[in-house]
């Protein structure tokens, strides 16, 4: 009867540390993760500068006029860009937007509605993300991953919401600053000057840029540069940098 009353003390003394380890245990995980910081991925401003490679993006949320006459050019010189695309302006040029995917020209969002999304909610910015994405594949077949922000804009609200819908956030290292019109000379000078290795060009639809444009490839050519694509960039970061996994962006 002795060795009976003892042996169930010992279960009950057992039964008391595991229940108070598995307490603090959870209480320990639930107080870590109020303090933890949100994770969320961090824009790409350029690719690996490892490869003489540079891509031209260009924001499409007017301009339309000019779009045909840049996808000639990008045409007769072989030439794939990065185009992100605004949704209101896909609802307004779907026959476009389709064209610009049919030539074979990389798909990217630019937003639904081209607000200033540092003045939004997270809740926000991914409700207009999304709705970009919606007409984007609606009117191309193409389910965008890349997201430009409008204005460049990346708090952290934009950046969370971008990363809760599975996007990587591109922004640039090379601004034409096209959409203040300058002369096309200009815009040709700018480029030249400030191009490297996986240079991220950013580009709009404006007629200076269109006149800017041959120049502009000729220019890289010469200098030994390869224009490909955003999502070409982000594969010779992931191979030589290890700083792309999958959706997330370490830099």
């Amino acid at each position: 009867m002795r060795f009976y009353l003892i042996s169930r003390r010992n279960i009950i003394q057992k039964l008391y540390f595991v229940i108070l380890a598995a307490f603090l245990f959870a209480a320990g995980m639930f107080f870590s993760g109020r303090v933890e910081p949100v994770s969320h991925s961090q824009p790409v401003y350029q690719g690996s500068s490892r490869y003489r490679e540079v891509a031209i993006t260009v924001n499409v949320f007017w301009g339309e006029e000019h779009i045909p006459q840049m996808l000639d050019i990008f045409s007769r010189n072989n030439i794939k860009a990065t185009f992100f695309l605004g949704g209101t302006w896909v609802k307004k040029y779907p026959d476009l937007a389709a064209r610009i995917a049919r030539e074979g020209h990389e798909i990217g969002s630019h937003g639904h509605s081209h607000p200033h999304p540092d003045r939004l909610s997270k809740s926000e910015n991914l409700r207009d993300i999304k709705r970009a994405e919606e007409i984007i594949v609606q009117a191309t077949g193409v389910r965008p991953r890349l997201y430009a922000p409008p204005y460049g804009e990346r708090g952290p609200a934009v950046l969370q919401a971008a990363d809760e819908a599975s996007y990587i956030t591109i922004l640039w290292s090379v601004d034409t600053l096209d959409w203040q019109l300058p002369p096309p000379d200009q815009i040709v000078r700018r480029v030249a000057g400030k191009v490297h290795n996986g240079a991220i060009i950013l580009m709009h639809p404006t007629a200076p840029t269109v006149r800017a444009l041959p120049e502009i490839i000729q220019s890289l050519k010469k200098e030994g540069y390869e224009a490909v694509t955003v999502s070409r960039l982000l594969e010779g970061l992931d191979a030589v940098e290890g700083t792309v996994r999958g959706q997330r962006v370490i830099i």
